[in-house]
């Protein structure tokens, strides 16, 4: 079976996905403001074994519009929309960055959907999150009618990217510059998120992926194992070099430590 795009009719708009191989789903969310082609990669490794689903989440990509202010929530809504068309009554889940933060509320709202959950490089998303100044960071750019305002958008992102890969930043403005996309709504929408109060309700057995050369992956993950409370195991797996782009960067590693914790899963 060959990687086929195709569109799931929801209550909420059409989400457009692209499903590759047989067997367990695992559906795969993206970090903001990318799309499904973030883990073009990791479904080619992963295929031999699962059938793997990659989302353009709700407002991004070629999916339907939500309009600001977003919400992880609504993102998630929108999800399990996705899960009822294509009749997924049980999936893995693997999120990175804001998609780990949506497959979390899509854990923590039905439980009994996702059997286990990839969360790689979750942002943790507390009351000091909600506090900080939220008119700069990643992706805010205000758009001139001179350009430059691209050019500051590749140079926010490229200090978190490997040297000598601007085709994966390539990949990253392509995405950004959808039409009618805010690039920093997403991480809008992780400031909102009140994740201390949805985090303890994750049920399935939970597996944290950290980057170790992200900057916004390690400090959250002790306030993330600590919250974990509810989960039936969790464990976690730091990869040394991965940067923000992990699902590009090293997308061998990703897909090993998911299908073995998947598998170790299976075996108990």
């Amino acid at each position: 079976m060959t990687r086929r795009r195709a569109y799931a009719d929801t209550p909420f708009g059409q989400v457009h996905y692209a499903e590759e191989g047989a067997g367990t789903a695992i559906v795969m969310l993206h970090q903001a403001p990318r799309s499904l082609d973030e883990f073009a990669e990791v479904q080619r490794e992963l295929v031999p074994e699962f059938r793997t689903i990659a989302v353009d989440m709700p407002g991004f990509g070629a999916s339907y519009h939500v309009p600001a202010p977003q919400t992880i929530e609504s993102m998630s809504r929108g999800v399990i929309a996705l899960l009822d068309s294509l009749n997924i009554e049980n999936a893995v889940l693997l999120g990175h960055h804001t998609g780990a933060a949506v497959a979390l509320d899509v854990a923590a709202t039905e439980p009994e959907r996702v059997g286990v959950l990839a969360l790689s490089s979750m942002p943790w998303l507390g009351p000091e999150r909600r506090a900080r100044d939220h008119s700069v960071g990643l992706d805010i750019v205000e758009r001139r009618e001179d350009g430059s305002h691209l050019m500051k958008l590749w140079s926010l992102r490229q200090p978190h990217y490997p040297a000598g890969r601007p085709d994966l930043l390539d990949r990253f403005m392509h995405d950004a510059l959808v039409p009618g996309l805010d690039p920093a709504e997403g991480h809008r929408a992780c400031d909102r998120y009140v994740m201390e109060e949805r985090i303890g309700l994750v049920r399935c057995p939970t597996l944290v992926l950290t980057g170790g050369a992200d900057p916004f992956a390690a400090p959250a993950v002790p306030h993330i194992l600590d919250g974990l409370t509810g989960a039936a195991c969790v464990e976690q797996v730091t990869i040394d070099t991965a940067m923000i782009p992990a699902m590009e960067q090293r997308p061998e590693t990703v897909a090993h430590h998911v299908r073995e914790f998947v598998n170790r899963v299976r075996a108990r």
